[in-house]
C-alpha cells in the first residue's frame, strides 16, 4: 500500500508540472513576456513600473514640467519689468491699451494687482500672450493644458473669474487645443481689469507715488 500511496503521490506531481508547462507555452505563443524579461517595451503585458520607456516618458514629463514652472516664474516676476519715465507713465492714464501697451506699465499694474490679490489676472493674460506666439503643435498643446490647470481649473489656487458661457467654450476647445483656446476668457480678463482694476490704480495712492517719484528724479545728462 505504501509503495502505491508514493507512485500515486509521483503521478500526480507529474500531471500538475505538464500543466504548468503547457500554461507557460500557450502565453508564449501569445506574445506574452516573463516577468523577468529585460528592457520591456510600453506592451509589457506586466505594465510593470520598471519597463525601460515608462521611465524615459517619466523623465519627458519632469523635465517639461520643469521648464514651464521656470518660464512661470519669470511670467510672474513683475519686479524684473523696465522702470517707466514720467513721459510714458503720465499716458497711462488716457486708456487702458495704452497702459498694455507699454511693458513698464504692465509691470507696476501688476504690482498694484498684487496688493489687490488678483495678480492670477495678469498672469493668465500674459500666459495667453506667449501662447499666441507658438507655432509648435506639441508645445502648444502643453501649454494649453497647464495654462487650464493653472487658471482656469476649479481646483488651481490662481483661478480666473469666467462666466459659464465662456467656460463652456473652454471645455470645446480643449478636445482640439490650438493657440486661441483662450481667447474669449483672455478678452474677458481683459475686460475685467479694464473696468474694475484699472480706474482703481488711477486713483490709487500707488500710481501717485509713482509719478511724484519719477518727477523728482533728476534729468539724465547726455554723456
Amino acid at each position: 500500500m505504501g509503495s502505491e500511496r508514493v507512485e500515486m503521490r509521483k503521478r500526480q506531481m507529474q500531471v500538475h508540472q505538464e500543466a504548468a508547462a503547457s500554461v507557460l507555452q500557450t502565453q508564449h505563443g501569445m506574445g506574452n513576456t516573463p516577468t523577468n524579461a529585460s528592457n520591456a517595451c510600453c506592451f509589457c503585458w506586466c505594465c510593470c513600473c520598471s519597463c525601460s520607456c515608462l521611465t524615459v516618458r517619466a523623465e519627458d514629463e519632469r523635465i517639461k514640467k520643469n521648464t514651464y514652472e521656470r518660464r512661470a516664474e519669470e511670467i510672474a516676476n513683475c519686479d524684473d519689468s523696465p522702470k517707466p519715465i514720467l513721459e510714458d507713465a503720465m499716458t497711462w492714464t488716457m486708456s487702458f491699451e495704452r497702459l498694455m501697451k507699454s511693458s513698464a506699465g504692465r509691470g507696476c499694474f501688476r504690482q498694484f494687482l498684487r496688493t489687490e490679490f488678483s495678480e492670477e489676472n495678469m498672469m493668465f493674460w500674459l500666459a495667453c500672450e506667449e501662447l499666441k506666439k507658438e507655432t509648435n503643435k506639441t508645445v502648444v498643446e502643453d501649454k494649453v493644458r497647464q495654462i487650464y490647470k493653472d487658471f482656469i481649473s476649479i481646483l488651481s489656487p490662481k483661478e480666473v473669474s469666467l462666466d459659464s458661457r465662456v467656460r463652456d467654450v473652454i471645455n470645446k476647445n480643449m478636445l482640439e487645443p490650438t493657440s486661441h483656446t483662450f481667447e474669449d476668457a483672455q478678452q474677458q480678463i481683459y475686460t475685467l481689469m479694464q473696468r474694475d482694476s484699472y480706474p482703481r490704480y488711477m486713483n490709487s495712492t500707488a500710481y501717485a507715488e509713482l509719478l511724484q517719484d519719477l518727477a523728482e528724479q533728476p534729468p539724465v545728462t547726455e554723456p
